[in-house]
């Protein structure tokens, strides 16, 4: 009867343990907030706009944002200095816009553990130089680049090396800096294959299609993806064969995502981002069964306890799309707008009332999905839909004139 006793109170010690915390940062930590939220975990994330549905999966949330829409170094140490103390803090994951801080954070004390790949696997594929050096080394086609600016500049694009999204790329004849690289341009379409890595092995998740716009001075702006991809099997073996190669060589953990260019029966390589993906929400809503605990626990796993799944999944339920809407014209968010926003299931980095966007600023993120036999211009048309019907809010949310400066937001 004792042991019996022990034991029930034992159980329900466990039940009533609080969950372990982990922080999310990026420019926007929506995402991976969602996902860890729906693995248990409790949530604290760091980003710069504090959307309404982050804060709904997170704990506690922490503003980093800095001019325009970067992050702010002193105040990212500040926030991850604060979560530190968290109760049963298991660390941190880095997504999106973090590569610019990744050096010094790995190299500051005081931080959480970053769940992800460490300083040497992420200069192994960050650094230009030594990224196209071991794909000549390894035989995996990518653009032709160069570290100098070549003699005539049409056709060549330049990269910062720390970029993301399309905002690091624009026309070589457009900039004057030599920081970076050149790559020239090349045709195919532009694709990305998310993968799990541990231990110098890969698995790979799924492919799928990126969609980007010229926007201004920024030629390949990324502003969504599509998948996941059906891709003909030799071109599925060649992906495959180069994330391997590249994860057994780099030693990458958790998730990455590699870029490249699709041209016919040939693929060239674009960069990889060591990091998850924005692509992830794709597949964890295609493939839902297959991942009950979400795509960011896989990672945890794979990062924490060498951890990757030991068989490929079954065929994806639907497909996906998810894209970017950027405001037309400078508005401010009201009540009715954000609501609206809110309570609609395909509407998500929702901003909170009050908010100032401005002309070209992300507004929200949609995200729909369509059978499998619909194909990809049907996904498309309900993406496009989704989009316009949500610019149409926009222009016919009411608001008080001391509020609105510009009456068509």
């Amino acid at each position: 009867m004792p042991f019996r006793a022990a034991r029930s109170a034992d159980a329900r010690a466990r039940v009533s343990a609080p969950a372990p915390f982990v922080a999310v940062a990026g420019l926007s930590a929506r995402m991976l907030a969602q996902s860890a939220a729906h693995a248990g975990y409790r949530v604290a994330a760091l980003d710069l706009f504090g959307d309404r549905d982050t804060r709904r999966y997170a704990k506690l949330w922490l503003d980093t944002g800095g001019s325009g829409l970067s992050i702010d170094r002193d105040k990212l140490q500040a926030a991850l200095e604060r979560v530190v103390r968290l109760p049963k803090l298991i660390g941190y994951v880095a997504g999106s816009g973090i590569e610019p801080h990744i050096g010094w954070l790995q190299q500051t004390a005081r931080l959480p553990r970053l769940i992800g790949n460490d300083a040497e696997s992420t200069a192994a594929v960050r650094d230009p130089k030594r990224f196209f050096a071991l794909l000549d080394e390894l035989r995996i086609a990518h653009p032709e680049v160069a570290f100098e600016r070549p003699e005539r500049s049409e056709g060549w694009l330049h990269k910062a090396a720390d970029g993301c999204g399309g905002t690091h790329i624009r026309s070589a004849a457009d900039t004057n800096t030599q920081h970076g690289y050149f790559q020239r341009v090349s045709e195919g379409l532009p694709m990305s294959a998310l993968f799990l890595a541990a231990r110098r092995e890969a698995f790979v998740i799924g492919y799928a299609e990126q969609l980007c716009v010229a926007i201004g001075g920024l030629p390949y702006l990324h502003t969504g993806s599509l998948g996941p991809v059906d891709l003909p099997a030799g071109i599925a073996r060649q992906i495959d064969s180069a994330v391997h190669s590249i994860t057994a060589r780099a030693n990458l953990s958790g998730l990455n995502s590699l870029d490249f260019l699709l041209d016919g029966d040939a693929i060239r390589v674009l960069e990889v981002n060591a990091r998850p993906s924005s692509t992830m929400a794709l597949y964890e809503r295609a493939w839902r069964d297959a991942w009950p605990r979400g795509l960011l626990a896989a990672h945890i796993d794979a990062c924490l306890h060498g951890r990757l799944p030991q068989e490929r999944v079954g065929a994806p339920q639907c497909r996906v799309a998810q894209q970017v809407v950027f405001a037309p014209a400078a508005f401010t968010v009201t009540r009715r707008f954000s609501d609206a926003l809110f309570v609609d299931p395909v509407c998500h980095d929702v901003p909170n009332p009050g908010t100032r966007i401005e002309a070209g600023q992300p507004v929200c993120t949609v995200l729909v999905t369509g059978r499998m036999s619909d194909g990809r211009t049907g996904l498309q048309r309900e993406l496009q839909y989704q989009t316009q019907r949500l610019l149409q809010r926009i222009e016919t949310s009411p608001e008080p004139c001391h509020e609105l400066v510009d009456t068509h937001g």
